[in-house]
């Protein structure tokens, strides 16, 4: 008998439902909010209207694609947190609704958790014990996942997560939002080495991106004093700076934790995971230390039901599932 589960993820700006039935993910619908933009960054209630707009088309498209009914699911999936709270309980109370009418199981997925399972959607998948790293706008984890459900973090960021330190560095230039697509295209013409940029001690496997923040804020105002045009006539320098910089940092720390647990199975995860300069340079790193490289699919970094599919998939097998008293967790540690 096939196992039918809809999964929904709502944490953020992204609506999005999958369907996986016995462990392969059907499809991944993801409606984009687009109204953001304007403002430079998310704004929490706009995201939770258009989410209560685009939640019931999206599922019922989800449905279609999978060429099954309501009535053939066996259990509902949703993100329970980290997130935004009024995104989040759009997709939490749409969840526990349709789990209700149908009188199936209803299963709590982690945000990173299901990141880092997003590896397990396509081949090739990672051998267990492995490592991954998720960067994102609002994380930047180094997590060590021991099986599908059991995983620990070894290291993540005291203040600001990677993604936001992409996405200031490019309000800092003038550059749309969301910036750091923008900071990765325009790199890629540009001098990694024409800027230097202070290194940040933190301890451990643990990182720190407010400091680097401060220093490019400071490189460009003390620049511009001298030169008033000095961003525009060094905007791919600038790009290829910053970003050679955050990579670097992101790197470092995972190298390092590569080495203190002996795992060379390792992948990256998140927004941020979408970056060209991070793949390439993961790669360079990987063939150096030996390691098994995994990058998952561009529709599998950014927020998407389908990594939540998958970690339901696996809950499910186990009997994990919630009571309909839940509620989400905008703040959820791992």
């Amino acid at each position: 008998m096939n196992i039918n589960i809809l999964a929904i993820e709502s944490s953020c700006d992204e609506t999005s439902a999958a369907v996986v039935i016995n462990g392969k993910v059907v499809n991944n619908i993801i409606a984009t909010q687009q109204i953001h933009e304007k403002y430079g960054g998310v704004v929490p209630e706009l995201a939770s209207r258009a989410h209560q707009q685009n939640i019931v088309p999206v599922v019922q498209q989800a449905l279609f694609d999978a060429n099954i009914s309501k009535r053939a699911l066996h259990a509902v999936a949703f993100t329970k947190g980290p997130g935004l709270l009024g995104s989040l309980l759009v997709g939490a109370s749409f969840a526990k609704s349709l789990a209700q009418a149908l009188e199936i199981p209803l299963i709590e997925v982690h945000h990173m958790q299901a990141h880092v399972l997003s590896h397990f959607i396509e081949d090739p998948k990672p051998n267990l014990p492995y490592l991954c790293l998720t960067a994102s706008g609002g994380h930047t984890q180094i997590i060590q996942a021991n099986n599908y459900l059991d995983m620990q973090i070894l290291g993540e960021t005291k203040d600001d997560a990677v993604g936001e330190a992409f996405d200031k560095a490019a309000k800092l230039l003038g550059l749309p939002y969301p910036g750091g697509p923008m900071v990765d295209k325009i790199a890629r013409e540009g001098n990694p080495q024409a800027f230097k940029l202070p290194d940040t001690e933190v301890p451990g496997l643990d990182f720190s991106f407010s400091g680097i923040k401060t220093a490019f804020l400071y490189l460009l105002r003390d620049k511009q004093r001298e030169t008033p045009d000095f961003i525009k006539n060094n905007l791919a320098d600038l790009c290829a700076s910053i970003q050679d910089k955050l990579i670097r940092m992101l790197l470092d720390k995972l190298e390092a934790a590569s080495l203190q647990t002996g795992i060379k199975e390792i992948g990256i995860a998140g927004g941020v995971s979408a970056n060209s300069k991070l793949r390439e340079e993961l790669k360079t790193m990987g063939a150096k230390n030996g390691w098994k490289i995994y990058t998952p699919s561009l529709q599998y970094c950014t927020d998407n039901a389908a990594m939540v599919a998958i970690a339901a998939h696996f809950k499910y097998k186990e009997g994990r599932f919630s009571s309909l008293d839940i509620s989400p967790t905008p703040r959820y540690r791992l």
